[in-house]
């Protein structure tokens, strides 16, 4: 998926100190949108997504419990308790 370019609106002054400060811009206000974004859902929403998430992870998650279920999982042979 593609990233537009918004015609975003910010304070010359704080956009001037945020990359003088050396931070991403796009990356913030990305994150701040998703935050906003699952805020907003609902729980219905939300359900929906993670189980749309879950379908879309089912290899991955699956082979992943493979590996621990083969291997353990890491740091087992140290812990004490």
């Amino acid at each position: 998926m593609g990233k537009p370019d918004p015609n975003l609106h910010v304070d010359e002054e704080i956009l001037a100190r945020a990359k003088a400060a050396g931070l991403s811009v796009e990356f913030i206000v990305e994150q701040a949108l998703r935050r906003e974004i699952l805020k907003r859902m609902t729980p219905a929403e939300q359900d929906a997504r993670a189980k749309q998430w879950a379908a879309e992870n089912a290899e991955a998650i699956k082979a992943h419990r493979e590996q621990i279920e083969k291997f353990g999982v890491f740091g087992d042979d140290l812990r004490t308790w």
